[in-house]
């Protein structure tokens, strides 16, 4: 006696799927950065988005800085981010460095004008090879300068300076004084809270 087969009807999910269009914070002037689908909103809440500073302000010259946004709330059809933090390649990081140099890496954790904590890690490399105790006068100078600019701008500005590459020109400038700089990097930047 054959059995009588019964088949099970698969649901099709994609069908109950709406589209979400993904847009940066205010900071970052409102511009849309992708689209995502989901069955419940609530579900995108928390989900992290990586987009590259080429894709959005269109200068190529900045294709090695990636953003990281999270999205935080859903209003109709749009997601709204929020800035997370920021990385640079290890590719590009990796140009920077030469043999004869010196690699000075410091990490920072600083609080803005509206009491957000960001962590950030500064890379300066050297013209020449730095002894340890220039060494460590650098990583002071920058500390302070850092510390001190964030406490006279608010989280959104302060943001901008660290991505746009401003804030490390400026300490650049700073601490060249000290010790012949070849180039200032921020190569990762993290908000805490």
């Amino acid at each position: 006696m054959a059995k009588a087969k019964t088949r099970r009807r698969v649901r099709d999910t994609w069908k109950e799927k709406e589209w979400y269009t993904i847009k940066t914070p205010i900071a970052f002037e409102d511009k849309e950065i992708g689209e995502t689908p989901t069955r419940d909103p609530d579900f995108l809440i928390g989900r992290g988005v990586e987009v590259t500073m080429r894709e959005l302000t269109g200068d190529f010259s900045k294709q090695y800085i990636k953003l990281r946004f999270e999205i935080d709330n859903i209003a109709g059809n749009t997601a709204n981010t929020k800035f997370t933090g920021h990385k640079t390649t290890t590719d590009y990081v990796r140009s920077m460095i030469r043999r004869g140099t010196s690699r000075i890496d410091t990490t920072v954790t600083v609080t803005t004008k509206d009491e957000h904590e960001i962590k950030l890690h500064i890379l300066a490399v050297t013209t020449r090879r730095a002894k340890s105790s220039q060494q460590r006068y650098m990583r002071e100078i920058i500390t302070n300068l850092l510390q001190q600019k964030a406490n006279e701008e608010s989280s959104d500005e302060f943001i901008k300076l660290c991505v746009n590459g401003k804030l490390a020109s400026e300490v650049y400038h700073n601490a060249k004084k000290i010790y012949p700089l070849k180039r200032v990097e921020i190569i990762k930047s993290t908000v805490l809270k």
